[in-house]
C-alpha cells in the first residue's frame, strides 16, 4: 500500500481577484489530507473508496469503472463527485483504470470539513500525484477555481501564484518576524466558494483593480513590521468590501476590535486573520468564536 499527503492552505491575499490573475500569497497548513492506495490484479475492475474525516468514516463507495456505475454507497451525491473525478483521472492517465485491476483508496481529512482549508484541492493533488497527471488540469475539469490551492498542496510551501495570462507560481519564504503575533479565528461556518465566485464574476472589474491587489500582495510579502502589515491588510480588506459592496467581517462581527481583522478566502465564512492584543482570547470567546489558532499551531512554515 502506498501513501501520499497534501497540506491544506490559507489564502492570505487577493481572494476572488485571483481568478482574474491577481497575484496571490498563500501558505500551507500543518493539517491536510492523507491518501493511501492499493492495486490488485484480480480482473474485477472495481474501485473501493473510503473517505474519513478526522479518522471517522464519512463516505463509502464501490464503483464499477468499466461501466462507471456506483454499485453501492452511503452518500450518493458525494459518490457521484468521486466517480466524476476518477473518470477524469482515467481520461488524463496513460495507465490508471485502463485494465481490470481493483483499486482500494482510503482518504483521511485531518481537519473539520467546515474549516475551508482545502478538502477538495488536497484530494485533487493526491490523485494527480498517484496517477502522474497534471494536478492543475485535473482540478480545472473537476472543480474549477484559480488553482492556487493546488500549487500550495503540490509544493508544500508558501507561494506567490498567478493564474493569468497563464499559471505561474514560485515558492517564497514567508516567515515574518511578527508571525507569533498573528492569530486565526474560525467563524463557525463554511462559506460556499463557488457561490462567492459566481457573485464576484457577476460584477464588472478593471485590470487596474486586479493590478492593485497584485501590488498589495508584493508589499505584504516584504513587510518587516506588524504595523505596516496591519495597515496593508486593512487597505486590502476595504478594497474588496467596496468592490463587492459587502461590509467587512470586522464591521459585521468585530466592530470594537482594537486590531485588524482580515478575511481569508471566500468572504463570510471559514477563517479570518488578526493579531494578538490584551485579552484577545476572552474577546473572541465572548462573541462565541471559540476556535483560535496561533501561527505555530496552524501554519507549516
Amino acid at each position: 500500500m502506498g501513501e501520499i499527503f497534501s497540506p491544506g492552505k490559507l489564502m492570505l491575499t487577493s481572494e476572488y481577484f485571483a481568478i482574474d490573475g491577481a497575484l496571490v500569497l498563500a501558505v500551507p497548513t500543518k493539517l491536510g489530507q492523507e491518501f493511501s492506495f492499493k492495486e490488485t490484479n484480480d480482473g474485477k475492475s472495481l474501485i473501493f473508496w473510503e473517505a474519513y474525516h478526522q479518522n471517522t468514516l464519512w463516505l463509502k463507495a464501490v464503483i464499477d469503472y468499466q461501466n462507471w456505475q456506483i454499485l453501492e454507497t452511503n452518500i450518493p451525491t458525494s459518490a457521484e463527485f468521486i466517480l466524476k473525478t476518477l473518470k477524469n483521472v482515467q481520461s488524463l492517465s496513460n495507465t490508471k483504470f485502463k485494465s481490470n485491476f481493483t483499486y482500494h483508496f482510503t482518504t483521511n481529512l485531518q481537519f473539520p470539513a467546515d474549516y475551508g482549508l482545502g478538502s477538495s484541492s488536497t484530494l485533487m493533488n493526491n490523485l494527480a500525484e498517484w496517477a502522474v497527471i497534471d494536478p492543475f488540469y485535473l482540478n480545472t475539469i473537476s472543480l474549477g477555481g484559480s488553482g492556487y490551492d493546488i500549487a500550495v498542496a503540490k509544493e508544500k510551501s508558501a507561494i506567490l501564484y498567478q493564474s493569468k495570462p497563464e499559471i505561474k507560481y514560485e515558492k517564497v519564504n514567508f516567515s515574518p518576524s511578527f508571525k507569533n503575533e498573528l492569530i486565526f479565528i474560525h467563524l463557525n461556518q463554511k462559506q460556499d466558494s463557488r457561490e462567492g465566485i459566481n457573485f464576484y464574476r457577476s460584477k464588472n472589474k478593471s485590470q487596474k483593480l486586479v493590478d492593485e491587489f497584485s501590488d498589495l500582495t508584493r508589499k505584504i510579502l516584504l513587510c518587516n513590521e506588524l504595523e505596516d502589515f496591519s495597515d496593508l491588510l486593512l487597505i486590502h480588506e476595504q478594497k474588496i468590501s467596496d468592490f463587492l459592496e459587502i461590509p467587512t467581517v470586522k464591521e459585521r462581527f468585530f466592530a470594537d476590535c482594537p486590531v485588524f481583522i482580515k478575511s481569508l478566502g471566500a468572504w463570510g465564512g471559514d477563517f479570518v486573520m488578526s493579531s494578538k492584543f490584551d485579552g484577545f482570547k476572552d474577546y473572541f470567546w465572548g462573541k462565541d468564536f471559540n476556535t483560535i489558532f496561533e501561527w505555530s499551531d496552524l501554519i507549516d512554515l
